[in-house]
């Protein structure tokens, strides 16, 4: 009668919301429906039912997709898009999955709700399809274990012939892949590395190789088959020698240069440091072909700050020179790709238009020329940052059309972007140097803190770089030092492809199983309309490079 009572005022409707609930007691408690096993009774031959969830535009399975039961249960879809559902009791079963996927939406019944309806069974197969809201595609992981688990499971095809083993090099996590085509092949390298067997793993870098991916097309699309370099016990081993074992180790601006006989040699920089913040020693490294290990070629001392391989190199010729130009992400530090010029500061040079002018508290200042133009140029100094154009814009020294290196948002122009890291590459198709790099957003609103990723591109590649499309987003995740992979581009260039890594770190999210703290794959192409509206047909109304 309380429960009557509690809904007298509803009337006819209110009555018949109490007759529901009693008659859906009823039934539960009653009897078990038709055709469910009780909990904890295995179905004779009951297999997995299959549910695969697509890109509606490409058919492509869609990795990172969570289907979310009534009650909670919750399964993420591998790099072929599947999810094997394996409840027997739902065997027979309508059951509802909500559906969530960053940069993907299912379409909203009358409710509003964002999910599917699907009557599984055994061995039963089911296809959801997604509508990209965003340019870029999730193609796979590249890292990790289990990337086509379910895949595997479900008998399907996998995307790589690694695919059934899973765990190659016991590596479960990994951050921010180095890459470079040395020797005939393509190496990769990370930095810090998980394995299952204990919560500390490797802290001075983890390698492995593959096949170019010119030869093998499944690296394009459907993933790598990494190769680790191991240790006696299967796991990844370290890539670099540093005599010093305290601190951990990382590396950049791995990149390929020639000595004095000629001959090519694989370089990067180093720093050793306890933790974030504090560096104990740096300085650059050559790789040992016989040990396959990287070891210090050159230390160089803590207090500098520019004369040092960084991010992703890129090779440009200047003056029949061959350079390699990087920076975080625009590349504004050159050093001419020979081995001795590593270690010669005087070969060094930063894109700056501040010629050694400084405010009174020590700070660099722009430098116009006579007809009061920046005064952009190479010199022995180092480059001009987004943070100087950032003090400079708020101290009026420049004005807000002369910036090169703060683009607008292209979807909110009133704002710009201030990018923390990724890479810079020559595009054929676009015949322009394009940009992938993640936002560093200070913003109460952002959906995350490193987790957005732009694309933006320059007539020059020191920019300006105006203008920056987001085409790719992780609400709540990080997705921090974005690395292009131009050599999957193919011959035309019109399919770009970048990974990142993505993770919980500095957030307060919960991590993500399998993915977390691993390399995704995107795929990007540059003639999707929503590029094009921002940046124009390719080869026409380019950005211009005024006052270069």
């Amino acid at each position: 009668m309380g429960i009557v009572r509690a809904f007298s005022r509803g009337g006819v409707s209110g009555l018949l919301l109490v007759w529901c609930l009693l008659a859906s007691v009823g039934a539960t408690c009653g009897q078990q429906p038709a055709g469910v096993q009780p909990a904890g009774v295995q179905p004779a031959g009951v297999q997995p039912a299959g549910v695969q969830i697509v890109d509606r535009e490409t058919g492509r399975g869609i990795p990172l997709v969570e289907l979310t039961t009534v009650d909670g249960v919750v399964w993420i879809s591998d790099s072929g898009g599947w999810v094997a559902v394996n409840e027997p009791q739902l065997s027979g079963q309508t059951v509802y999955f909500g559906v969530r996927s960053a940069g993907y939406q299912v379409e909203r019944d009358g409710f509003g709700m964002e999910g599917v309806r699907l009557q599984l069974g055994s061995g039963s197969r089911h296809r959801i399809e997604l509508q990209r809201v965003q340019p870029a595609r999730r193609l796979y992981r590249v890292t990790g274990r289990d990337l086509w688990l379910d895949t595997v499971r479900l008998g399907e095809e996998s995307g790589i012939r690694a695919g059934v083993e899973q765990g190659q090099g016991q590596v479960v996590g990994q951050d921010s892949v180095q890459t470079a085509v040395y020797g005939g092949r393509m190496y990769w390298f990370w930095g810090d590395t998980s394995r299952l067997s204990y919560p500390l793993g490797l802290f001075r870098t983890a390698g492995a190789v593959s096949e170019l991916p010119g030869s093998i097309a499944e690296a394009r699309g459907t993933g790598i088959n990494l190769r680790y370099f191991t240790g006696a016990d299967g796991f990844a081993r370290a890539m670099v020698d540093v005599p010093d074992a305290t601190g951990v180790v990382w590396i950049q601006g791995v990149s390929v240069v020639r000595d004095a006989a000629g001959g090519e040699r694989m370089v990067c920089s180093f720093s050793r440091r306890r933790g974030l913040e504090e560096p104990l020693q740096q300085g650059h490294m050559l790789w040992n072909d016989e040990r396959e290990l990287f070891e210090v070629l050159a230390e160089v001392g803590l207090e500098e700050d520019w004369r040092l391989l960084r991010e992703h190199p890129v090779k440009r010729t200047f003056g029949g020179v061959e350079y390699l130009c990087f920076g975080r992400p625009f590349p504004v530090t050159r050093v001419p790709a020979r081995l001795e010029s590593l270690m010669d500061e005087s070969a060094w040079e930063g894109w700056t238009c501040s010629a050694g002018e400084v405010d009174g508290e020590g700070r660099s200042k722009p430098s116009r020329r006579s007809d009061g133009q920046l005064d952009w140029g190479w010199r022995k100094a180092a480059p001009t940052t987004q943070q100087d154009e950032q003090r400079w814009l708020r101290s009026g020294l420049v004005k807000a059309e002369e910036l090169c290196f703060l683009p607008l948002d292209a979807e909110r122009p009133e704002r710009r972007v201030l990018l923390h890291a990724g890479s810079v590459y020559f595009n054929a198709w676009r015949q322009r140097w394009v940009l992938i790099g993640n936002e560093q957003s200070w913003e109460a609103g952002s959906p995350s803190f490193l987790g957005e990723v732009f694309y933006s591109e320059s007539d020059a590649a020191e920019g300006p770089y105006v203008r920056a499309l987001k085409v790719a987003t992780h609400p709540g995740q990080s997705f921090y030092n974005p690395c292009q992979h131009p050599e999957f581009d193919g011959g035309d260039g019109q399919q770009i492809f970048f990974e990142g890594t993505y993770t919980n770190m500095f957030t307060k999210s919960a991590a993500t199983p399998r993915y977390n703290y691993n390399q995704l794959m995107y795929g990007l192409d540059l003639q999707d309309e929503r590029l094009l509206g921002v940046f124009g047909e390719r080869g026409v109304g380019g950005i211009s490079a005024a006052g270069r």
